[in-house]
């Protein structure tokens, strides 16, 4: 009897095992996908993370939550991501800071960006914008650069914070263009706009969307873009390099990363989502909006430009001597 119960009990274990490698693994995803903006709501990194999401939630047939955790220049949500599981469903949309530029800048991090991240897409760029006060007697990149030199260390550019792009872009024109100007760093983006306004800076980069309004309003002068193109909002600006700064090139971008050791498969899931929900008119409008660009870059051309990014911005980082502890 006992043989008989012992037969009966493997044979049943072997069809349950037969049936279960039978049938197919669910595909990816089959649940909530959650997207890390390591960065306050509101701001761009934000508003295309949340339009990303709306696409990809509408392809796959699956919630795509955003969710805030903001801190340490973006350290802090780039490292929960980092620990996260390396299924897919926890991913990550951040701007260079954390993907390119704080492991030059910061002393320490808990995370690192080149060994802890898989690479899925470049979800946007913006175009940065040199910009004065209309008080400074300077229409053209090449008068700011004589009036840099005629008094040294005497004109201030702000900044959005130490380390931002907006700081490292003035960085990088301190020394392409031999000037010696000085760097005010704000607690954020607004700030630093609104006394570039006020005439208690002279001159900062920024970000297209925080630029074109005021532009737009005549209470700042653009002077340049800093990417290696025209603006397609400001087609008559000429680059930063066009004006004589050869070099020169430095703009926003947003990336999208999963953690390392993300399946193959899953990797390609998600990339060709994104490359497929980028080339949606409606997403084309609405970054349009905001003075931003489709990424076209994906998988790992997408790390190839990570690892050049950090190169290139490292060598900045070293050169400003900004370090963060």
């Amino acid at each position: 009897m006992l043989t008989r119960i012992s037969a009966v009990l493997c044979a049943a274990l072997a069809a349950s095992i037969f049936s279960a490698l039978a049938t197919p693994a669910q595909a990816f995803p089959d649940r909530a996908v959650r997207i890390v903006v390591p960065f306050p709501p509101g701001g761009s990194n934000d508003v295309i993370a949340r339009l990303l999401a709306q696409k990809l939630s509408a392809q796959w047939g699956q919630t795509v939550l955003v969710e805030n955790q903001s801190g340490g220049g973006g350290n802090v949500g780039a490292a929960n991501v980092a620990n996260a599981t390396p299924d897919g469903y926890t991913l990550l949309l951040a701007a260079p800071g954390p993907l390119a530029i704080n492991q030059s800048l910061y002393a320490k991090l808990n995370f690192d960006p080149t060994k802890d991240f898989a690479p899925v897409a470049l979800v946007a760029s913006v175009p940065i914008i040199l910009a004065v006060n209309p008080a400074v007697k300077a229409n053209t990149v090449a008068e700011l650069i004589a009036l840099a030199k005629a008094q040294p260390g005497k004109l201030n550019f702000g900044s959005s914070g130490n380390g931002s792009t907006n700081h490292l872009a003035g960085e990088l024109f301190k020394s392409l263009a031999a000037i010696e100007i000085v760097h005010v760093p704000y607690r954020g983006a607004a700030p630093a706009m609104n006394d570039l306004i006020a005439g208690h800076i002279p001159m900062m980069f920024d970000n297209m969307p925080a630029v074109r309004p005021q532009v737009e309003g005549k209470t700042i002068r653009p002077l340049a873009v800093a990417s290696k193109t025209r603006s397609k909002v400001f087609p008559d600006l000429p680059t930063m390099i066009e004006a004589g700064v050869a070099g020169f090139e430095a703009e926003a971008w947003f990336g999208l990363v999963a953690p390392a050791k993300t399946p193959a498969a899953v990797l390609k899931t998600l990339s060709d989502a994104t490359a497929t929900a980028l080339k949606d008119p409606e997403i084309a409008t609405k970054f349009a909006e905001l003075g931003a660009e489709a990424g076209t870059v994906t998988g790992t051309a997408f790390g190839t430009f990570l690892a050049a990014e950090a190169a290139k911005w490292g060598k900045v980082v070293e050169a400003s001597g900004a370090k963060i502890n």
